[in-house]
This record gives structure tokens, C-alpha cells and sequence, in this order.
């Protein structure tokens, strides 16, 4: 980053383009906040359209060698980027905090579990084996292998800026591809920073580069015909647009959308527990998460118990600026989060449920200016109400009561999100039983994030989903790579080749 000389001295967030930090051509800029203050911290450089192009022609250039370097050498990379990774998260996790607000214990675990897909990558090679079958016919071997797609490009949120670029970007670069990061503008620093650490590791330039911009150069990522795939992750509607856009470009796409997770409590469930985690799961990182549990279906005679616990717990989280070392929780990320955060809880109220824990109010000390709403439980929720039928994302927790075990079922089946849910109980046949018929992509038992490690692969189902491919693990190796399969004979030299015009078979 350079300091600019206006007078306000904030710096400017450049492109990381073919191995420099650059301006680029474009000259627009907009401002970058720190939610817990409300200042302008910096000014952000918006690609042009003749940045975009350089960006994808020095992809193109750099895919066609990357792709040819053996695994070894690919993955030593990765091992060093890795060992970077660890040495630097504490500068990295304070980068995350003063752009998105998360308290830095919580900065530093998505930095952990993105390493964890490093790991994964740097193991590739067990994933890209193929398969060999010797004398399919006379003298005829087949054999199959993976290539890498070329140039491919991840769209990513503001809510992990450190975890979900490494959902992406470590699997396609050692998969052999050139990637191409286009973080939110809102927290867009850690991108760089990545980006710093990946040229120190030794990767070469072009492998991996970040652009800045909006829509415009969404759209120019999206139709580009150089760009072979799309990664992306961020709210329902523009997953669909996402897809539909770059499949109409014949490209090929994983776009991850929305979430309503809910968790369900048994009568039976370990109460204590279950508070704990719901709360966790509720107010962690300011209920920013695709992850988070935003309800809570309390079945029969769990509802009262586990709501007194749930309000016991949210009364006891200290929200502060990130920084603080007691924060359980910061701010979220701009002023229009919290004034349609507070919209919503506002009209579940006036629908006729019931504000148990009301953080709409709130306002930290010395930080008045911050982007700040607190813990929030909303009792007796209705499914028509707005509180339930749109993702909040931030920290407000639902709770529906039900009656049954199968009508909590339907409750979350009906739900056209299918991201994440977990079921609370201590009956291992009802574990059973939510688990298989729940419509949902990733399901957690005692569990209320369940985030799969990086060998397994994310994503959910119905509206949270869109394209084929999970991200990470073995299906991000599948998205990043084309089967090829090889039919070879090796004739020995003889007078008569015996061809013949007949399919072959034996």
C-alpha cells in the first residue's frame, strides 16, 4: 500500500496485478470504513476496463507454463505460502478486524481453518492420480488423467476475506490454474496481503492476482473468453445471476448463495449445551456468517427452558471494537447492515412476536460512531414474518416453537434455503432420522457450525446452491480440473496392422 497526500492521509488499496501493486488505469476510487469507528480508513482503486484486460491477459500467459510445472514444484509453493500463513496471522487477523469488525480471536480462526485447505492443496497429487487399465483389447491400454481448466476467477464476500479466497484459490493453483481474486470492496486488504505472501512463496507472477471494483467488473469477469471458471460466494440473487451469466458464457461455475440455518432442540437435548453453542452460533462475528444459526426450532417442552438460557447468554456478550481484548463480539459492517438489521427486528415486533433480547439501542463507548447492534432474540417468530423469510445477517436470533420432532422437519424443509442445520439431542434414532430426511447440504448433530474439513467439500442445496460442484476438498479439485482420457496402442511393427473397419471391442 502507498499513502496518498490528501489531507485526510488515508492510504490507497491497489490491484495486484501480474505480480505489482498497481493503480491500474481506471482512476475511480471508493472509501474503505472501519465499522467500529465509522472512519474512512482507505481509498480503494476501481479497475478499468483496460485493467481487467491485463489482468486476464497475464493469467492466460502465466496458466499456460503453471500449467506445464510438475506438482512438485506447485506444491512446494504452497508448502511455503502455508508456512507464511502461519507466521503472519496475527498482522493478517488485525488487517480482517479494522476492515470488517470481527473481535481478533475470531479473525485469527478463519485464517486457521483457510490454512486447513492449504494443507488439503498441498496434497494434490493424491487427488489429481488417475486410473490405468491395461489390455482393454488386444494390445490396447486406456489410461485417464485431470488438467487444469486455465484461468479462473473467484468472487468472494466481505465476511471471511481471508477463509474463503483460501476455499479457492490453493485448490485451483495447485490443480495448475491461473486465479484471479475479486474481493469485496469493503474489506479488500487481506486479498493483497495473500497476495504478498503468495509472490514471496515463489509463486510466478500472474498465478495469483487481485482486482478491485463492483458490478462492472463482475460483469467483465463473467463475460471475458479467457476465463474458463467462476467461483463465487455471496447472497442468493446474485449467485443466480452469477451462473446464469457465466454458463451462458459457456463457463463453468460454482456460485454459493444464501442461508437460513436452523438448529432444532429436542426436549431431550443437553440444555447447556445447547445454549452455549446456539449462542456461538447466533452472535459469533456478528451473525455475519453463511454459517450462522439465525433459528432456533425449540420442539415442545425445550421452548421455555432453552429460551431462558439463550437470553441469560446474550445478556452476558460483551460487544466492543474488534481489538478489545474481551470483546465477544464487534459491529457490523456499514451503516446499512445495521439499519436493515434493526428494520427487520422492528417489524417482527410490530407482527406480534416477541423482542426478549433487544439490541437495536446499542452504543459502545468512545465508539459511538461505530456500526454496532447487539445480540438479539426474537421469541414466538412467525414463518411469514420478514425475521424469518429473509437472511438478517447479522446478530438476531429466531425462535419458532413447534410441537414435533416431524414438524420441525417440515418447518426447515420448506425453507427455500438449504445451507447448514444441526439438531440438539441426546436420541440417537431422532439424530438419525433428522439427519436423512432434512433437505439441507451440511448437517450438524451436537454440532451448530457444521463447516466440513477441508477433505470433504462445502455447499449446500436448493436456493444456497448453484452449479454442480461443492467448493474445496475433492469437489473443488473436480471444478478446477477436465477428465481426460487416453486410449493408446503400440503397434509392434509387422507387415499386416490388422485395422479394420469394425467398431473396436476385443
Amino acid at each position: 500500500m502507498s499513502t496518498t497526500t490528501q489531507a485526510t492521509a488515508v492510504t490507497t488499496i491497489n490491484h495486484f496485478i501480474n505480480g505489482t501493486e498497481t493503480a491500474g488505469e481506471g482512476g475511480n476510487t471508493q472509501p474503505v470504513y472501519n465499522p467500529a469507528t465509522g472512519e474512512v480508513t482507505a481509498n480503494l482503486a476501481l479497475a478499468s476496463a483496460a485493467d481487467l484486460a491485463a489482468t486476464v491477459a497475464a493469467a492466460r500467459t502465466a496458466a499456460d507454463s503453471w500449467g506445464d510445472t510438475s506438482i512438485a514444484k506447485r506444491t512446494a509453493v504452497l508448502f511455503k505460502f502455508r508456512e507464511l500463513l502461519v507466521a503472519n496471522t496475527d498482522a493478517l487477523a488485525r488487517i480482517v478486524t479494522s476492515e470488517h469488525g470481527k473481535v481478533l480471536s475470531d479473525a485469527a480462526g478463519e485464517i486457521g481453518r483457510g490454512i486447513e485447505v492449504v494443507e488439503y492443496a498441498c496434497g494434490i497429487s493424491q487427488s489429481l492420480k488417475g486410473e490405468f487399465s491395461d489390455q482393454v483389447s488386444t494390445g490396447i491400454d486406456v489410461f485417464s488423467f485431470r488438467q487444469p481448466l486455465g484461468v479462473v476467477a473467484g468472487i468472494t464476500p466481505f465476511n471471511f476475506p481471508v477463509m474463503v479466497p483460501l476455499w479457492m484459490a490453493p485448490v485451483a493453483i495447485a490443480a495448475g490454474n491461473a486465479f484471479i481474486l475479486k474481493p469485496s470492496e469493503r474489506d479488500p486488504s487481506a486479498a493483497v496481503f495473500m497476495a504478498r505472501l503468495f509472490k514471496e512463496a515463489g509463486l510466478p507472477d500472474g498465478v495469483f492476482q487481485v482486482l478491485h471494483g463492483g458490478k462492472e467488473t463482475v460483469d467483465g469477469l463473467l463475460n471475458h473468453p479467457d476465463i474458463d471458471g467462476i467461483s463465487f460466494v455471496g447472497s442468493t440473487p446474485i449467485a443466480k445471476y452469477v451462473h446464469e451469466t457465466a454458463t451462458a458464457n459457456g463457463k463453468r461455475v460454482q456460485a454459493l448463495g444464501g442461508a437460513k440455518n436452523h438448529a432444532v432442540i429436542m426436549p431431550d437435548a443437553d440444555m447447556e449445551l445447547a445454549a452455549d453453542h446456539l449462542t456461538a452460533a447466533a452472535f459469533g462475528s456478528a451473525g455475519q456468517r453463511c454459517m450462522a444459526i439465525s433459528v432456533a426450532v425449540a420442539v415442545g417442552s425445550a421452548a421455555d427452558v432453552l429460551v431462558d438460557k439463550l437470553v441469560a447468554r446474550a445478556n452476558d456478550i460483551k460487544v466492543s471494537h474488534g481489538l478489545d481484548a474481551e470483546a465477544d463480539m464487534g459491529p457490523v459492517i456499514t451503516p446499512a447492515s445495521k439499519t436493515r438489521i434493526e428494520k427487520i427486528v422492528g417489524e417482527a415486533a410490530e407482527a406480534g412476536a416477541a423482542v426478549i433480547v433487544d439490541g437495536r439501542d446499542l452504543v459502545v463507548a468512545d465508539h459511538e460512531n461505530g456500526f454496532f447492534v447487539g445480540p438479539t432474540i426474537i421469541d414466538k417468530v412467525k414463518r411469514e414474518m420478514t425475521a424469518y423469510t429473509e437472511e438478517v445477517f447479522g446478530p438476531v436470533l429466531a425462535v419458532i416453537r413447534v410441537d414435533t420432532l416431524a414438524e420441525a422437519i417440515e418447518v426447515v424443509n420448506a425453507n427455500p434455503y438449504g445451507n447448514g442445520t444441526a439438531i440438539f439431542t441426546s436420541n440417537g434414532a431422532d439424530a438419525r432420522t433428522y439427519t436423512r430426511k432434512v433437505h439441507v447440504g451440511m448437517v450438524g448433530v451436537n454440532i451448530p457450525l457444521p463447516v466440513p474439513v477441508a477433505w470433504h467439500s462445502f455447499g449446500g442445496w436448493k436456493n444456497s446452491l448453484f452449479g454442480e460442484h461443492h467448493i474445496y476438498g475433492p469437489d473443488g479439485v473436480r471444478f478446477y480440473t477436465r477428465g481426460k482420457a487416453v486410449t493408446q496402442r503400440w503397434p509392434e511393427h509387422k507387415e499386416d496392422s490388422n485395422a479394420s473397419f469394425a467398431f473396436p471391442s476385443n
